[in-house]
C-alpha cells in the first residue's frame, strides 16, 4: 500500500486521541507514528488480490483450528512503539485482544502478512518489521512480492530469534512455522499478471 506523508500544519505532533478523531471522520486511512500521521493511500488490484489469495488459501486450510484472520481494515495497536497501522493481513490464535472501545483496534496477532510495493518495500521489512517484533504474541511475518513469485518468511523460533526462509517460483510450497498450514505459490498467486504489473 502506497503511504504519503500529509502536508504539515502548525501543530506537526498529534496526540492518540486526535489522530482516532480525525480517523473516525476520515474517508481515508492512515497510520500514527508515535505523533506523526501518514495517509495510506489505495494500492493496486494485484496488491489486493495476493491479500485475499492468501486469506482465501488460509481459511481453506484451517478446518476447525481457533484463529482468527482479519483483512486490511482492522487497525492494529503497537503499544511499545506508539503505532497504530493497518496490515494487509492479521492471523489471531484464539480471541482478539481489543484496545480501546469497540472492536475495530486490536493488538495481539501471531501472524501478519503484507504484500510489498515499490514504495513501501523498505519500511516493510525494517522499521515496520521492528515495532511489529516488540508485540508478544507475535510469531510470524509473512511477506510477499507482488512482481514476481517471491515470498520472504519470518517466524521466530524456540530460542527467540527469528529465521528467514525464502520461497522462490511458482512450483515452491509456503510452509506457515506458528500454525500448520501450507499453501503453493502457483496458489496464492492465481490471476496475477506479472506482465501487467503498474508501479505502486
Amino acid at each position: 500500500m502506497t503511504i504519503a506523508t500529509p502536508q504539515k500544519t502548525e501543530t506537526s505532533y498529534y496526540t492518540l486521541e486526535e489522530y482516532l478523531i480525525l480517523e473516525e471522520q476520515s474517508e481515508e486511512k492512515h497510520e500514527y507514528r508515535d505523533g506523526e500521521i501518514i495517509i495510506m493511500t489505495g494500492g493496486t488490484t494485484d496488491h489486493n488480490t495476493l491479500a485475499i489469495n492468501f486469506v482465501f488459501c488460509f481459511l481453506l486450510g484451517l478446518k476447525n483450528q481457533n484463529y482468527q484472520i482479519y483483512v486490511n481494515d482492522v487497525r492494529l495497536w503497537i503499544e511499545k512503539k506508539r503505532i497504530y497501522t493497518y496490515p494487509d493481513v492479521m492471523v489471531v490464535e484464539g480471541n482478539p485482544v481489543y484496545h480501546g472501545k469497540g472492536n475495530t483496534m486490536i493488538t495481539n496477532p501471531s501472524l501478519i502478512v503484507e504484500v510489498l510495493s515499490k514504495s513501501t518495500k523498505d519500511y516493510d521489512q525494517n522499521d515496520k518489521f521492528d515495532s511489529y517484533r516488540t508485540i508478544p504474541e507475535f510469531k510470524e511475518y509473512i511477506l510477499i512480492d507482488q512482481y514476481q513469485y517471491y515470498i520472504k518468511q519470518f517466524a521466530k523460533n524456540e530460542q527467540g530469534k527469528w529465521v528467514l526462509t525464502d520461497y522462490y517460483g511458482s512450483d515452491s510450497v509456503l510452509k506457515l512455522e506458528s500454525i500448520k498450514l501450507e499453501f503453493s505459490l502457483k496458489e496464492l498467486y492465481k490471476r496475477i499478471d506479472f506482465n501487467d504489473n503498474s508501479e505502486e
